[in-house]
């Protein structure tokens, strides 16, 4: 870092001048906003004086890295629940590992709020556990367990409440969780590998969602070394990110693959079947499948 500083400061100090008049006279409310993230000292250093230092610099990437993953996680599942709602079809999705996921964001979301840590650090933690409760209520609904889905959406909310609440769960028990959903993170991502595995396609996962999970953990790691000192969380990032790695080989590998892998082979009539029936979905297991050419029925004679 402090060579890339030293690379360009010969740039800044030919803009300095241009630019000071305009980051020195900003309007109050991102004047605040600056100083709320950055701090007194490195908003001096980085928008008053623009002379960066290792340090600001660093921090200021962190916070950066940290809206957009905010920002990323406020539609990182909306393609999933489209193609929930448009397919209809809950295939190649596994409820319990959301079920481990929701569970897991809810409890870093209330030992990140408890703790006082910056928003940016764990912010997405409420936007995507929103999303993945809608996710997997739908999973339930389309399976045909619509009276399952009202009781985890209210289970849920239940346990969230009592999360927050100092007196029901208190800060030691609280850690104690947080260590156990870093394991859960981690465990939330075999049941939904295996589904794939199992059923040789990705089914109605999103790549988009894959994807940007991969990228954000990544970016998570980052963030927690420079803004949190606290191992649980970095443990549990790197896990997540081990595993968001998986399945992003998993979504690539059998993006064009026919589903004819010898763990394929063992689906039965039905599941064939709905693999075919999803070819107008465009789901890469549907597309996949119709790359192998269907065998003809035999012809059945009428009898006179």
């Amino acid at each position: 870092m402090e060579t890339l500083l030293t690379t360009i400061d010969p740039l800044l100090s030919t803009l300095r001048p241009h630019l000071q008049p305009l980051t020195n006279n900003l309007p109050h409310p991102l004047r605040d906003f600056s100083i709320s993230l950055l701090g007194e000292s490195c908003h001096k250093r980085l928008i008053l004086d623009i002379a960066p230092t290792p340090a600001c610099t660093s921090l200021a990437i962190s916070k950066a890295l940290g809206i957009v993953i905010i920002a990323a996680s406020s539609i990182v599942k909306v393609p999933q629940l489209l193609k929930l709602v448009n397919s209809r079809s809950a295939a190649g999705l596994s409820f319990p590992a959301y079920l481990l996921e929701t569970a897991s964001f809810l409890i870093s979301l209330s030992y990140g709020y408890r703790n006082g840590f910056p928003f940016s650090t764990y912010g997405e933690s409420a936007l995507i556990a929103l999303q993945n409760i809608a996710i997997a209520a739908l999973i339930l609904h389309l399976s045909g367990r619509s009276a399952a889905a009202g009781v985890f959406v209210a289970g849920v909310a239940t346990g969230f409440y009592t999360l927050l609440d100092k007196n029901l769960v208190g800060m030691a028990l609280l850690k104690q969780l947080m260590g156990a959903a870093g394991v859960m993170s981690v465990a939330s991502k075999v049941p939904q590998i295996w589904t794939i595995f199992s059923q040789g396609g990705t089914g109605q996962l999103s790549a988009f969602a894959v994807f940007n999970y991969l990228i954000g953990s990544l970016s998570r790691i980052y963030t927690t070394l420079q803004e949190v000192d606290d191992k649980l969380v970095l443990y549990t990032f790197l896990a997540a990110f081990s595993l968001n790695a998986v399945l992003a080989a998993q979504m690539v590998y059998y993006w064009n693959a026919p589903a004819t892998a010898p763990h394929a082979k063992e689906l039965g009539p039905k599941a064939k079947r709905l693999a075919h029936a999803e070819m107008d979905n465009g789901s890469p297991i549907a597309m996949s499948s119709s790359a192998a050419p269907r065998p003809k029925s035999p012809t059945t004679r009428r009898r006179a």
